[in-house]
């Protein structure tokens, strides 16, 4: 039987970096994707935002994360020439019924160490004359990157420091044994059977079915899995948006409502709202711009409704039920659920992509030491 020191599961943005630092570390990091190709999953249907951290509750993983994240993704894109913008974000009120939520943000936001300047209306008309807002939160920190590129990227960094990623092999289970993990494999119809020291669960929706199948982990260590839908529309045409723009989050704290986002192509993309399902489904029905167009039109009263367009959809991987508490970042590792070697990372939604270099670092330091 082979035989690999990591093996990582899942190629997502979230694999991929924790494989590229373990590579620097151990040898032998295998990447494997029951896609063809890397960052087909989650990553590759998210807003592609840069977060400033401004949301999360004080001390939590998300907090923590997205704001060292964000600090190390700008270095990073910047030495390896990936694709980013930091064009800054306004949160808007839409009204004064809305202004004392935007002071309870810029309070949250500086004990996670992210300064926000406040904006009155006639400062945002000023910068953004389209805008309809009372006050405004301005966050210069954020911004916007190209996930595939920095996916193509961190794949590059694996490969160099003598990591490989491969695809179309689909994990069926995973054995604890001695010193290590038996990992059973199908792969072109075959059955494929390899050992490895440690095991990486970056599953994404998958990772509590594939958790499941781990002989030797309690299922009590694996919380439950709350498929939570978000649709994208986008604007045909020319638009005048150089911020993005985001309103008041909604009071359920399960989405940030719909917001208007940038790409690094120029276009402007509205969402995601929040949709719980039974299954994941990637559809974008028409019959949602209304929705939609109802949702923008509160801070941007100039759009037209024929000019908003179905774009895509994605899936989060929530753990907050509907109507429930918000949820933080669930990495476990050997100190939770006792398996030498093993980490398993739940609910790894937004800012998941933004603190992607962070998580890398806190499973091969604090989790994994070493």
């Amino acid at each position: 039987m082979d035989f690999v020191d990591t093996c990582v599961i899942g190629g997502g943005v979230i694999g991929l970096a924790i494989a590229r630092a373990l590579a620097a570390a151990v040898p032998d990091v295998l990447v494997v994707d029951q896609a063809a190709s890397i960052g087909q999953g989650i990553s590759s249907r998210n807003s592609e935002v840069i977060h400033a951290g401004i949301y999360y509750p004080a001390d939590s993983l998300k907090a923590r994360l997205c704001v060292e994240g964000g600090r190390q993704l700008y270095e990073y894109c910047q030495s390896h020439g990936v694709a980013h913008q930091r064009c800054g974000k306004l949160i808007v009120a839409a009204d004064v019924t809305e202004e004392a939520a935007l002071l309870n943000i810029q309070d949250l936001a500086s004990v996670n160490g992210v300064n926000l300047s406040i904006w009155s209306g006639a400062q945002v008309t000023d910068a953004q004359a389209h805008i309809r807002a009372s006050m405004a939160l301005f966050s210069p920190l954020t911004g916007i990157v190209s996930a595939h590129d920095l996916m193509q990227s961190l794949l590059a960094d694996l490969e160099q420091r003598g990591g490989s990623f491969v695809g179309s092999t689909r994990v069926e289970a995973i054995e604890a044994v001695d010193g290590g993990f038996v990992v059973l494999c199908q792969a072109d119809g075959a059955e494929y059977r390899f050992g490895c020291r440690s095991v990486i669960n970056a599953a994404g929706l998958g990772a509590q079915v594939l958790a499941g199948s781990c002989k030797g982990l309690d299922p009590v260590h694996i919380p439950p899995l709350y498929l939570c839908k978000g649709l994208y529309f986008s604007l045909k045409g020319k638009h005048p948006f150089k911020h993005l723009i985001y309103p008041v989050p909604e009071a359920s704290g399960a989405g940030l409502g719909v917001h208007a986002t940038l790409d690094l192509g120029g276009r402007v993309k509205f969402g995601p709202n929040v949709e719980y399902v039974d299954e994941a489904d990637y559809s974008v029905p028409e019959a949602r711009r209304e929705d939609y167009f109802q949702a923008i039109r509160r801070y941007y009263p100039q759009i037209e409704k024929a000019r908003l367009v179905p774009d895509y959809a994605g899936i989060r991987p929530k753990l907050q039920a509907p109507g429930g508490q918000p949820a933080d970042f669930v990495i476990q590792g050997p100190s939770v659920h006792g398996l030498i070697g093993l980490v398993n990372l739940f609910g790894i939604e937004s800012p998941g992509l933004t603190a992607a270099l962070a998580i890398a670092d806190y499973v091969h330091t604090d989790i994994l030491g070493y």
